[in-house]
């Protein structure tokens, strides 16, 4: 299998990512602010150091966009991993298993302790690939189903 490049972006991609984030709501028509406004908000979080995000590809036809925060359960931080998206071009080359390796990778070396992915119910293709990638939808040792709720304010 062909390695597929992955590369930590900074405040200068931050136009990549927005771009390629504002394709994948696009591409699920769901509503997004656009590129410009993506692109804004992502040099600023880009800049800290409680956002990252990995591409993939040369050029990018891949994004990994992930949040870090402390939590008390664990002696590092969580890291939520916000949006991952492949073009559609791109799928079944490898380069998503190659996000995720290189994700792992990064939160290994920060010190996380845990990741965390929210995926859609009906959305089974990333529930496979992330089980896959050794993720679990419940919990290993009770086979507790996990959940999630939100309410935006």
């Amino acid at each position: 299998m062909n390695e597929w490049p992955v590369r930590r972006a900074d405040v200068e991609d931050a136009d990549v990512a927005a771009r390629l984030l504002d394709d994948f709501n696009a591409e699920f028509e769901t509503e997004t602010p656009g590129p410009a406004v993506l692109a804004a908000r992502l040099r600023h979080l880009l800049a800290g150091s409680d956002t990252f995000a990995l591409l993939g590809g040369d050029p990018a036809v891949g994004i990994a966009l992930v949040t870090l925060r402390p939590n008390v359960w664990y002696p590092g931080p969580v890291a939520l991993l916000d949006e991952m998206y492949v073009a559609p071009h791109a799928r079944g080359s490898g380069i998503g298993g190659a996000i995720v390796r290189r994700l792992v990778s990064e939160c290994r070396s920060a010190g996380v302790s845990a990741i965390e992915i929210n995926v859609d119910e009906g959305d089974v293709d990333a529930q496979r690939f992330y089980a896959r990638h050794g993720f679990h939808g419940a919990d290993p040792a009770t086979g507790e189903r996990a959940y999630y709720f939100s309410q935006e304010l």
